[in-house]
């Protein structure tokens, strides 16, 4: 009985780890294309250096989407 609740347990996180990774996969990819087509005159780290808050304000941004796509994944 033990034992199925513990291969129940590992088939459940890995399920949600798979899960995580092809929904991290997507949302990087898609902000990729973003940053590739829609911002290609926008030079990220350097606005970085020169305290642009705007562009500060995206890169956080950009964060915290990486960091729920990974909460809500785990989660199950």
């Amino acid at each position: 009985m033990e034992t199925d609740f513990i291969l129940a347990t590992l088939f459940n996180l890995s399920v949600n780890i798979i899960f995580t990774l092809i929904a991290l996969g997507v949302g990087v990819g898609a902000l990729r294309v973003i940053d590739q087509y829609l911002l290609k005159s926008v030079d990220i780290e350097k606005e970085l250096k020169a305290n642009n808050l705007a562009v500060a304000i995206f890169a956080s941004t950009v964060l915290i989407f990486v960091a729920m796509i990974v909460s809500f994944g785990l989660k199950g």
